[in-house]
């Protein structure tokens, strides 16, 4: 399988997808009774304290996002809580629809429709608990900060609790809510940060810029995909989006300043980012590409310009 094509597949949905994910469910099962839960795969119920039965015919109170999971709030003080992981998506089909062959988890019947969760990985990641009151519900908060809720005292002290590079602080559920791979690199870039740089060496305008970017890139790319999805349900919920600057777009030129997008590849994942707008015009160490040419690797733009016209 072709790399790109495998790192296309364990990108998650982040911040903006699941808030558009939740204000279209919201337009549809607000205050309807959950009907029936037709589970397809025997993986994707994880709790058992709290039969799936209890929710049948339970009116949904409220939707609401905790971290990357979409929260269900039912009659009763009884939630659902749906994680779906690397894999899992949402599709939204008429009332009965049979669950979609081998992708199939479940299927959850409203009075005017119906909502598949399917998982389009051998790996069966997505979860769905049933919790019962607050108490239960905190149990699988992360913990980390809503950043559009924060001001930047509480973006700083998030920031430097631990010393990470920026990049995984951005991306740590404990740290930060609902940010991963693709809207990091975005935030990223619009701060003009390098994605390794560590935290706790950040300047006062270092951490303002990334306050601000962290913002913006979040408020502005969810109400991008609620221009393109229209009324539409959001079904082509993906990483890779035209428009972005940097995420998904290795090799090709930054829109600002024409440099190749670099990237680092690690385990079934990787950072992209400009050198020329983030890292001074060096080169981050690739380790899969590092390891082919070992003492060759180019540490500028310069040198990797000269190794493609070999």
């Amino acid at each position: 399988m072709h790399r790109n094509a495998q790192l296309r597949r364990t990108l998650l949905p982040e911040y903006p997808d699941i808030t558009l994910y939740i204000e279209h469910l919201r337009s549809r099962i607000w205050n309807e009774p959950l009907e029936e839960v037709r589970l397809a795969s025997p993986f994707f119920l994880r709790s058992v304290d709290v039969p799936i039965g209890a929710t049948k015919g339970k009116r949904v109170v409220t939707l609401r996002r905790l971290g990357k999971r979409i929260i269900f709030a039912l009659e009763d003080d009884l939630f659902l809580v749906l994680h779906l992981m690397i894999a899992g998506r949402l599709r939204w089909r008429p009332r009965g629809t049979k669950p979609m062959g081998k992708i199939a988890l479940a299927a959850f019947d409203f009075p005017n429709g119906t909502l598949l969760v399917t998982e389009a990985s051998s790996k069966k990641r997505a979860s769905l608990h049933v919790v019962r009151g607050e108490d239960g519900l905190c149990a699988h908060d992360p913990g980390g900060l809503e950043v559009l809720d924060a001001d930047l005292e509480g973006f700083r002290d998030a920031l430097v609790r631990e010393s990470h590079t920026i990049k995984r602080a951005l991306t740590d559920p404990h740290l930060f809510s609902g940010i991963g791979n693709a809207y990091s690199d975005e935030i990223l870039h619009a701060a003009r940060l390098s994605p390794v740089k560590l935290t706790r060496t950040l300047t006062e305008e270092e951490v303002q810029r990334l306050f601000d970017a962290t913002q913006r890139t979040l408020l502005d790319w969810t109400e991008r995909l609620r221009r393109e999805a229209g009324e539409r349900f959001p079904e082509k919920v993906t990483a890779f989006h035209e428009g972005m600057a940097v995420h998904g777009r290795y090799g090709k030129p930054c829109p600002d300043c024409g440099a190749p997008i670099a990237r680092i590849v690690y385990a079934d994942n990787e950072t992209n980012y400009c050198a020329r707008c983030q890292t001074g015009g060096r080169l981050l160490a690739d380790r899969v590409l590092s390891r082919l040419l070992r003492e060759d690797w180019p540490r500028t733009l310069e040198e990797m310009e000269g190794l493609r016209r070999r």
